[in-house]
């Protein structure tokens, strides 16, 4: 028989939707601030010459540079306020977990529950004004070794940029949060999509017309489509995909009643760490080269050397890409869930999984069956990351239609439908409490 859960899931429809004051409320104030990060996209820097931007960006775009104008929703080739977009909070998020783990400060901050979660968070947006400091100012320098760029080089003009790069930034942080705290979704990941999204149809056409012009073949357009579609649907499974560990809980006896005896799971997703490992690999590879992909091969020869061997297809990208990724999937899985705690949950509570020992025995198997897990997840977003690259170096493919684009697309509308769904459930319930002769609808 099905739960109450499952029930009202399958009851769902648009008349339950259309009376959820509440989730209408979100849904609008999470499309308004959308709106507003679309329209700062548009906005360009002061100072500086459209048409010989286009000319730069054009050269350089086959390069890390698109990928981070992916991210942006097309606000670096615009070179708009939002530039930096999100990842200079994105780098600070990876900065301070990775401290969190070897300053005891920062450690015992994250144990203080609530407060200390505020604190690390403070912490985090010090780090996000200084990274965009120091990237504003690459990219203001870096502009005026651009060729005819810059209408007025000079310090006035760096200033300028670097306020509003930062200003932008910050202001993107503060509209992520609010999103998080009073829309649908999570806010920083919401940005990310709405810029991917926004940059899709003009993709399509693009590809189409290389096709048009005989640059793409008719053959590797249809297999190009066939095979957006097979990694949505990988995405899709893997994304659903869950080992659960069965959790037993003893009787026991409570005056004349019998209590307990009751089965359960523990539900281990497949993909812990979601889309945040290729969104952080990825921001780590464009720090060295945010100064790079402007200097037009006027910088020193190191790091023109670097930044051709960051391109698309080559060895070096591809194996430091993978290794981020890989190494971000377990990091981030170590961080989000622990086993040692999960262990001690289900001891005070009585629970234990069948044939282990309940403590320090169960904290070892989930966290074996855990790394396996992991082990099996990290493999599959690497390639659905790095096999579209191959087709992007070799067929000119545009950036939208890559592994990573795609992945925190599908995952980002799966979480935010989720937060859909429950927030219906709960208008759900409470209907049924207010109809009900439930004392508690009295209160």
């Amino acid at each position: 028989m099905a739960s109450a859960a499952e029930q009202l899931a399958a009851n769902l429809n648009f008349s339950a939707f259309a009376k959820a004051e509440e989730l209408k409320k979100r849904l609008w104030f999470t499309l308004g601030a959308l709106i507003i990060y679309r329209l700062g996209t548009y906005i360009p820097l002061p100072g500086i010459d459209p048409a010989a931007l286009a000319q730069v960006f054009q050269q350089q775009q086959s390069g890390l540079l698109g990928v981070f104008n992916m991210f942006s929703g097309g606000a670096v080739g615009r070179m708009a306020i939002f530039a930096l977009t999100i990842m200079p909070y994105i780098s600070a998020s990876i900065i301070i977990q990775l401290m969190t783990t070897v300053s005891p400060h920062l450690a015992q901050l994250k144990k203080e529950g609530e407060q200390g979660r505020k604190q690390i968070t403070q912490y985090t947006r010090y780090g996000t004004v200084l990274l965009a400091t120091l990237q504003g100012y690459g990219i203001a320098v870096g502009l005026e070794g651009a060729g005819n760029v810059v209408l007025d080089p000079g310090l006035f003009f760096r200033a300028s940029t670097v306020i509003t790069l930062v200003g932008g930034t910050v202001f993107l942080m503060w509209l992520g949060e609010q999103i998080t705290a009073r829309g649908v979704g999570n806010g920083i990941s919401l940005i990310i999509f709405a810029g991917i999204v926004a940059e899709l149809p003009a993709a399509l056409v693009g590809t189409l017309e290389l096709g048009r012009e005989g640059a793409i073949s008719t053959a590797l357009i249809l297999f190009l489509l066939i095979m957006v579609v097979g990694v949505i649907a990988a995405i899709v499974f893997m994304e659903r995909a869950q080992r659960r560990l069965i959790v037993q809980y003893p009787k026991r006896q409570v005056g004349m009643k019998i209590y307990g005896g009751d089965s359960s799971h523990l539900p281990l997703k497949l993909n812990t760490a979601g889309v945040i490992p290729p969104i952080f690999a990825s921001s780590i590879l464009l720090l060295p080269i945010t100064l790079a992909n402007f200097t037009q091969g006027q910088g020193p020869g190191w790091l023109n050397t670097v930044t051709a061997l960051l391109g698309h297809g080559q060895p070096l990208y591809m194996a430091l890409y993978a290794a981020g990724i890989i190494f971000f999937c377990f990091f981030y899985t170590a961080i989000v869930f622990n086993p040692e705690d999960t262990a001690e949950n289900l001891r005070k509570y009585g629970g234990f999984i069948p044939g282990i020992r309940p403590g320090k025995r169960t904290a070892e198997y989930i966290d074996y069956v855990l790394t396996r897990l992991t082990v099996v997840g990290a493999g599959y977003i690497t390639l659905v990351c790095l096999l579209p690259e191959i087709l992007i170096s070799q067929y000119s493919v545009p950036f939208y239609f890559g592994g990573t684009s795609l992945l925190i697309v599908v995952s980002v509308t799966m979480d935010t439908v989720a937060q859909i769904q429950s927030h219906l459930l709960a208008h759900q319930y409470e209907g049924l409490i207010k109809k009900s002769k439930l004392r508690g609808s009295r209160r």
